[in-house]
């Protein structure tokens, strides 16, 4: 079957532009990362973990993703076709995904603690043909979990296991340890799609979000030229946006060492940093705080992240502060999984305060607007409004067509549901957003999604889910539930054990709950969630 999309219609106009400016080429992703990766053979490549360590080169790496093209197109795989995995950041993730590259088919990363709800619902939407997982990884018995739901998605012919057991399966050792070898990377059309990421927004189930191989490899271009200082060690999930391009496309392009690790442990992630002189300081604000909160950080490490590059979640004012008080620096950016690199600061060529105290300005090719309810521009600086951007990266479409044609309006611009404002130079700072989502430590939440499961408890009438500010991990799920005449509100523990039963990830279960007489409404009976999420802010800042 395959994905099957509709993509939107890109502006002849700004097309010409994007091709005129290079910031569009016909260069597929597969072939501008295999390049990159022969270009610099002798490159170190490492993967951090407990249970599945690798250290090798860019060769190395090279090698074995074109065995697993080979292995991938004896099964049958071709240029369109869907390849699916859901792993750590391990090895095997990222032969699959530049060796599904060499191919042309078409890429659909899976976080790894998604569970069988949300997994299930990925490979049907995105018509996998082909699914790579794990065994089993702290505590997930991801083999349960498939074959639980498995022979209900029709798409897929074959499923490959990385671990000590594949049991019915096929062991990942069947791809890579043949003789044959791809080449050289297939044709594809630069506008067809190359990759899909999953985003949690306002609707229950994940959004399809096609990038085509045009705004993925313009994407990765603008972050490589974004990135400054030493290499980066990079804890962010490949199955993520943000883990895949910081962990196995940004350090490519760049030609510099790629490290990654498998689970995110402050103390170790301290130690390989001064082992292996890399930096850690980059993506959500949770990553860099669970490190500056750790006893083992001094000033060696200081002197590793002269610059924080935060992204991905809200950054606290108080941890900006925080980093100035150490000596450190900040730069953040502004995107999102449909439109990556929207705004940005560059280290020492914005203004430091725009850099710590902003989201940044415009990206080379992007452009943006505010608009008001009424869709007119907002012109004075200060006032806030809607954000509305189009870029060389910005996506192809949904996998939802209705969801595309809602996205998007005339003259190609996307309507972000973002709201923020414009200084007088032109930089941007997020003031709050339209979009009914909680980003906890830079991992999207539907409140939808979780309210549909906690509506099942017992004695629940009512139930809104809302972001609520959290200094660690930049925002947290906090239920307010309104219970039936009589009812008592559950405790945190029966609400987990009823998600956890539900199959949804942990990370989306709420960290606190919240009686309710009633709710603050619209007069057509709407709950008004701004309202909830301003007391929760008052009560975090007073």
């Amino acid at each position: 079957m395959g994905l099957d999309w509709r993509p939107r219609t890109v502006a002849a106009e700004l097309a010409k532009r994007y091709r005129a400016e290079g910031l569009w080429t016909d260069e597929s992703l597969g072939a501008l990362l295999t390049d990159r990766l022969h270009a610099r053979r002798e490159q170190s490549f490492k993967m951090r973990s407990d249970v599945r360590p690798w250290a090798g080169t860019f060769g190395d790496v090279l090698d074995g993703s074109r065995r697993v093209a080979a292995g991938l197109a004896a099964a049958g795989v071709g240029a369109g076709d869907v390849v699916a995995f859901q792993l750590p950041n391990w090895i095997e993730a990222a032969l699959l995904f530049y060796g599904a590259g060499l191919l042309g088919a078409v890429v659909v990363p899976i976080v790894h603690f998604y569970g069988a709800k949300e997994v299930r619902y990925i490979l049907d939407r995105s018509g996998a043909k082909v699914l790579v997982t794990a065994d089993t990884f702290r505590g997930i018995d991801y083999l349960a979990a498939l074959d639980g739901f498995v022979a209900d998605v029709g798409t897929v012919e074959h499923v490959y296991v990385v671990g000590d057991s594949a049991g019915r399966w096929t062991p990942f050792s069947a791809l890579v340890d043949g003789d044959d070898r791809v080449a050289s990377p297939a044709p594809v059309d630069p506008s067809a799609a190359a990759l899909v990421g999953w985003t949690s927004g306002t609707t229950s189930d994940p959004k399809g979000v096609v990038h085509s191989h045009r705004t993925f490899a313009a994407e990765a271009r603008q972050l490589s030229a974004a990135r400054s200082g030493p290499p980066t060690l990079v804890g962010a999930p490949v199955g993520h946006a943000i883990g895949l391009l910081g962990g196995l496309v940004v350090p490519v392009l760049d030609g510099a060492p790629a490290q990654l690790i498998d689970t995110w442990d402050p103390g170790v992630v301290l130690d390989a940093m001064v082992e292996d002189k890399v930096s850690a300081a980059t993506g959500a604000t949770f990553f860099l705080t669970s490190l500056l909160d750790h006893p083992d950080f001094g000033p060696e490490h200081v002197e590793l992240m002269p610059v924080a590059t935060m992204g991905g979640a809200p950054v606290p004012r108080a941890v900006v502060d925080r980093v100035v008080a150490l000596g450190m620096s900040m730069i953040r950016m502004y995107g999102s999984t449909e439109h990556p690199s929207t705004t940005g600061s560059q280290q020492g060529v914005d203004p430091y305060e725009k850099g710590l105290y902003t989201d940044g300005r415009p990206l080379p090719g992007v452009d943006i607007r505010l608009v008001d309810e009424d869709g007119k521009d907002v012109v004075d600086a200060g006032a806030p409004g809607e954000i509305w951007s189009r870029g060389p990266d910005l996506f192809e479409g949904y996998t939802d067509p209705a969801l595309t044609a809602q996205a998007f309006v005339e003259h190609g611009w996307y309507v972000t549901g973002d709201v923020g404002v414009l200084d007088d130079d032109g930089y941007l700072t997020i003031t709050d957003r339209k979009k009914d989502i909680i980003i906890r430590g830079g991992e999207n939440i539907s409140a939808a999604e979780v309210e549909e499961l906690l509506l099942r408890v017992p004695g629940v009438a009512e139930v809104a889910v809302v972001a609520a500010p959290d200094n660690r991990l930049g925002e947290h799920a906090c239920a307010f539930l309104r219970m039936v005449p009589g009812a008592r509100l559950p405790d945190l523990e029966t609400v987990r054990s009823h998600l956890s039963a539900a199959g949804l990830a942990r990370q989306k279960w709420p960290e606190e709950l919240r009686a309710a007489e009633d709710f603050p409404r619209t007069a057509s009976g709407k709950v008004q969630k701004f309202v909830l999420r301003q007391q929760l802010r008052e009560e975090a800042f007073s």
